[in-house]
């Protein structure tokens, strides 16, 4: 009975082990590859999975997640021979698991290499500016390039970007120097600007000054004019109005003279040469005046006819004789006057000038 039951025992843990060695749990998003007595047969998916015990066996697990590389930075050179170390981050995917698995040995070295040799190539067309500014472009590139190499692999690669880009330590100092000058440079172009519209902007205020003082001017001038003109007619209108005689105008004409000196600085005026005129205009006036009023001398009696006339006209020549030599009499002594209200006028005007000499009173 013995080895009966050691044989059922035995049957019992072979049949468990096999049954344990053909069930095959793959989680999600993981992809295995069996192989039959060692050739590919199949990929296993997510979930419970059987398999052919001792003839086919698990040959590679694979993550079908996207995954994320990065290398480590590489020297590059520039076109205007410059090198610059460069590192990359890769986000790649696979989408066939035998492809990855047997097409290529390792397809992370793979991809590292081509992104390599790729980013060499990229970046040696380039100066370092461009380099510098063009990383959107070199992303482009290094992900087109990628992209069509690692199709084969059973591997796709969704992004690739540049992480980090170091110039030497002696372009780093020349960089922030051109960095500086060329702020410096637009700080003084700045500047140079605002004191630009600040001239401008003063001298425009200035043009429009004058040109609102000279429209101010302009308008006071024309004011006065009108404001005189319409004087000048009024006093017109009530001369002509109240027909003012020769008499009265003359009059006038001698009661301005002495204001034609009145001020401190006058230094030299001119008497009009209608002066003399106007002197005798106004005694002749004052003449006529006296000779109105004056009483007649009584008439004598004629002692005959024929006498009469002779008689009687020559007192009137007398009288009119007497009247034109104090006519004359007078018009000399207003031009005395007026001759020597000249000389006052002309003594205070001289001794305004010259503190030292007394003013005449």
């Amino acid at each position: 009975m013995e080895p009966v039951v050691i044989s059922i025992v035995v049957a019992a843990i072979v049949m468990v082990f096999l049954v344990a060695s053909s069930v095959r749990i793959v989680p999600q998003a993981r992809r295995y590859n069996v192989e039959r007595f060692g050739r590919y047969r199949r990929t296993l998916q997510p979930g419970l999975n059987l398999v052919v015990p001792m003839a086919d066996r698990i040959n590679t697990k694979l993550d079908v997640r996207e995954q994320v590389y990065s290398s480590d930075p590489r020297p590059v050179i520039t076109e205007d021979n410059l090198v610059v170390n460069i590192d990359t981050v890769l986000y790649y995917q696979i989408t066939d698991p035998r492809a990855a698995a047997y097409e290529v040995a390792d397809y992370l070295q793979a991809i590292d290499q081509l992104t390599v040799t790729t980013l060499r190539n990229v970046i040696g067309s380039m100066d370092l500016e461009e380099t510098l500014t063009s990383r959107e472009e070199i992303n482009s590139r290094l992900r087109a390039v990628l992209d069509d190499a690692t199709g084969k692999w059973g591997i796709r690669v969704n992004r690739v970007e540049i992480k980090a880009i170091d110039p030497p330590h002696t372009i780093k100092e020349a960089m922030e120097k051109q960095m500086r000058a060329e702020r410096d440079k637009r700080a003084a172009i700045l500047h140079a600007e605002g004191e630009r519209q600040a001239k401008i902007l003063t001298a425009e205020g200035t043009k429009q000054k004058d040109i609102l003082e000279a429209q101010g001017a302009q308008q006071a001038m024309i004011l006065r004019a009108d404001g005189e003109a319409k004087a000048v007619e009024l006093v017109f209108q009530a001369v002509h109005r109240n027909n003012a005689d020769p008499k009265v105008l003359a009059y006038k004409y001698l009661e301005t003279l002495p204001h034609l000196a009145s001020s401190d600085n006058n230094t030299f005026w001119v008497i009009p040469g209608e002066l003399t005129e106007a002197v005798r205009t106004v005694t002749r006036a004052f003449g006529d005046d006296g000779a109105s009023t004056a009483p007649a001398p009584p008439a004598e009696p004629s002692a005959g006819a024929e006498g009469a006339p002779d008689e009687a006209r020559s007192p009137e020549l007398e009288a009119g004789s007497s009247l034109l030599l104090d006519a004359a009499a007078a018009a000399d002594e207003a031009e005395k006057q007026a001759a020597a209200a000249v000389s006052d006028a002309k003594a205070e005007a001289a001794a305004a000038q010259s503190p030292q000499v007394p003013r005449r009173a």
